[in-house]
């Protein structure tokens, strides 16, 4: 008891503070266990309540102290922390390669079990499996190591990218037209089971090409069979192609005819075989697959006199001789002064796909004006106006045809004496009509030295 303000109480706030110490209880275990009866006695519900829940939370730091560290680790280094030596600032001793977390937090296990980090060799139990020899290795043997074989794998082409890839060979080819660069190329490649598709994507792009393109593409099949393709890689590119049909005809409307004389083109040069078209025979449902193969058997069944399964693309522009391309457009001519189509003879001459050769024409026409009689020189002159106005036939073509003539002019005048003249008169003609430029009239060259039938004839001309 004490005295406070004159009246006499018990010690009770006094006892409390010295039960409630935070860090170590001064009393041992029977003296707290009888303080505690005592005290029970006079505490309220609430005072008990608050004074058992901090014997718990002593408890369990009690606990969690004894757990983080092993008992011989604190018992060694009790004498330690008695002399008074520095540890953290939050009352944790430090522990060399001690691999549990700073912050309190996780189980205190190392990293991965123990298989992380460097200078490991791994989890326990752990089985490597054997190392191939490496030729890069600055240890390798090759005499130790025995004979080691190394080859250059290609990854097969996926379906996917298999167009991407196609597409620029066989265009470029369209430009060179070196079958032997496109077969390396192949070679090179490795299609897998999607060979066959090579020769499919070639004719659909042929397809909307020109006639040329076509040509090509034939040479190009004839060329691969048995070096790079099979028949029979071949025949199931042409039945992917008939399959096809109906989505090709939307860009080509000629798609039909045209793939027919790609089969009798093919059968002609042994790049299919014979039997393609009998295998179809009453098999076939789509009228587009049918008129196909009807135009191929046409083109088989005719004798080899009357068609020429070579030429059944037409001329193949620059690829022909020259010569060939000459004997074309004098026939060309010829026709149209027979006929007189002018649309016929442009045709003929796109057909050519020769527009740097198109001065040829020029050529030919004036020569056959110097050549011929009556109203050949008009006609001409029609055609040429024609050519000029829907641009077909360029000034530099133009001019260039008749500087030729101009050129030739001495040698042509001993087969024809009045070249000069009807030469002259066709100059007038043409830039009338304004086909030539008034240059052009004016080099024309005049005829040589006149022949008087007397010296007082008045300058006549000899007939």
């Amino acid at each position: 008891l004490f005295a406070r303000g004159g009246v006499m109480r018990p010690a009770k706030r006094l006892q409390r503070v010295l039960s409630f110490d935070d860090v170590d209880h001064p009393y041992g275990d029977e003296d707290e266990a009888a303080l505690e009866a005592e005290v029970n006695g006079n505490w309220t519900p609430q005072e008990k309540a608050l004074h058992e829940a901090r014997l718990k939370a002593k408890a369990k730091r009690r606990v969690r102290k004894s757990s983080s560290r092993s008992e011989s680790l604190s018992e060694s280094l009790s004498g330690e922390l008695a002399d008074g030596d520095s540890y953290s600032s939050k009352g944790k001793v430090p522990v060399p390669n001690d691999r549990k977390s700073r912050t309190g937090k996780g189980r205190g296990l190392p990293k991965k079990g123990g298989a992380g980090g460097k200078g490991v060799w791994g989890a326990a139990g752990m089985v490597y499996e054997v190392e191939e020899p490496d030729a890069k290795d600055p240890n390798y043997d090759e005499v130790a190591q025995g004979d080691t074989v190394y080859a250059t794998v290609v990854p097969e082409v996926d379906e996917r990218e298999l167009e991407k890839t196609v597409n620029p060979i066989v265009r470029e080819y369209f430009e060179h037209g070196d079958t032997k660069e496109v077969q390396m190329l192949l070679k090179e490649l490795n299609l897998g089971h999607h060979k066959y598709e090579f020769s499919s994507l070639a004719v659909s792009l042929s397809l909307e090409g020109k006639a040329s393109h076509r040509e090509l593409t034939s040479r190009l099949l004839r060329d691969l069979v048995g070096k790079v393709l099979s028949d029979s890689d071949m025949a199931r590119a042409f039945d992917k192609i008939l399959k096809e049909l109906p989505d090709l005809m939307l860009d080509t409307p000629e798609a039909p005819q045209m793939l027919g004389q790609f089969i009798a083109r093919a059968i002609a040069d042994h790049a299919l075989p014979m039997a393609f078209l009998d295998r179809y025979k009453g098999k076939v449902d789509c009228d587009h697959a049918r008129a196909a193969l009807d135009r191929a058997a046409v083109l088989l069944s005719m004798k080899r006199e009357m068609v020429r399964l070579d030429n059944v693309w037409g001329v193949g522009g620059g690829l022909r001789p020259v010569k060939h391309l000459v004997k074309e457009m004098n026939f060309l001519l010829k026709e149209y002064l027979v006929s007189g189509e002018v649309k016929e003879a442009e045709r003929c001459l796109r057909d050519l796909e020769v527009p740097h050769f198109h001065h040829e024409l020029v050529y030919e026409a004036v020569v056959m004006v110097l050549e011929s009689k009556g109203d050949t020189a008009v006609k001409m002159c029609k055609l040429l106006q024609a050519f000029w106005k829907i641009g077909l036939i360029t000034v530099d073509q133009m001019n260039r045809g008749f500087q030729r003539v101009y050129d030739e002019l001495p040698e042509i005048n001993l087969d024809v004496p009045h070249a000069h003249s009807i030469m002259e008169s066709f100059t007038d003609l043409c830039y009338q009509e304004s086909v030539i430029t008034k240059q052009l009239r004016d080099s024309c060259p005049s005829r040589g030295r006149k022949r008087f039938v007397s010296e007082g004839d008045g300058g006549l001309i000899k007939n």
